[in-house]
C-alpha cells in the first residue's frame, strides 16, 4: 500500500472513531503469529486475484504481514494501522472487490471463523468482559461513502475497552429519524420487493446453470 493510500484509509477511519490512543492498556499476550514474506510459496492458480491490490499480494506472500489464522478459504492479519491492540482483518483469498460481490459461501467461510479467532484475539489482549461476553466491534466497509479504501472484502474485528471512546458516536447523544409510519411502511415494501426481485434472479441463473449442465 502507498503512503498516500495509507494516509487517506487512515483519514476516513479516523471519521468514523475518535483518534484517541489508549495509554493505561496494559502489555498484551503475544500472538501466534507468523511474517507473511516473499520467501513463501505461491497459492495455486485457483485463486482470483487482482494486480496491485494489497490484499492479494499478501494472500500470494508478495507483500509482508503478521498471520495469525489461514485455511483454504481466507486469511486473518494484523492491522497494520491499528485503531486499538489486536486490531485484525479477515480476508478472503480470492479477489472480490466489495462484501455485495463477494459470494455468499466465502462470505460464510470469513463469518464462520469470526468466534473462533476473536475469542483468541481477545483474551490475548486483556479487552473487556461484560457478563462473560468478550467487547469488539465487527465492521465492514463497503464502497467509497462507507469509508472503504481497499477494495478487497474484508472484515475487521476491533477489541474494545471500557471508556475508551474509540468509536465517536457512542460519546454522544443519538438522533434517531423522525420517521412516520406510512413512510416506514413504504420503506419496508420497497425493500422487501428487491428482496424478491434479487431472489428471483438468483432462482434464474441457478435454473439456467442446470439446464447447461444437463
Amino acid at each position: 500500500m502507498s503512503f498516500r493510500d495509507s494516509r487517506t484509509r487512515l483519514a476516513v477511519l479516523c471519521s468514523h472513531f475518535t483518534p484517541t490512543r489508549l495509554h493505561s492498556d496494559p502489555p498484551c499476550s503475544p500472538l501466534s503469529a507468523s511474517l507473511c514474506s516473499a520467501a513463501e510459496p505461491r497459492l495455486p492458480d485457483s485463486h482470483n486475484h487482482q494486480k496491485g491490490c494489497v490484499f492479494c499480494n499478501i494472500v500470494r506472500g508478495q507483500s509482508p504481514a503478521l498471520k495469525l489464522y489461514e485455511d483454504d478459504m481466507c486469511l486473518c492479519i494484523l492491522d497494520t494501522n491499528p485503531l486499538s491492540h489486536g486490531h485484525s482483518l479477515i480476508i478472503p483469498k480470492s479477489h472480490f472487490p466489495s462484501l455485495d460481490a463477494t459470494p455468499p459461501s466465502v462470505v460464510a467461510a470469513m463469518c464462520s471463523k469470526v468466534p473462533f479467532i476473536s475469542n483468541a484475539i481477545m483474551k490475548a489482549t486483556g479487552c473487556s468482559m461484560f457478563f462473560y461476553t468478550y467487547s469488539f466491534n465487527l465492521l465492514i466497509n463497503n464502497g467509497a461513502a462507507a469509508g472503504q479504501v481497499i477494495y478487497h472484502t474484508h472484515i475487521h474485528i476491533i477489541p474494545r475497552k471500557a471508556f475508551d471512546c474509540l468509536w465517536a458516536s457512542e460519546s454522544l447523544l443519538r438522533r434517531p429519524l423522525n420517521l412516520d409510519d406510512d413512510k416506514v411502511s413504504q420503506l419496508a415494501a420497497r425493500i422487501q420487493e428487491q428482496l424478491l426481485l434479487s431472489d428471483s434472479c438468483h432462482d434464474s441463473k441457478n435454473e439456467d446453470f442446470c439446464s447447461s449442465k444437463s
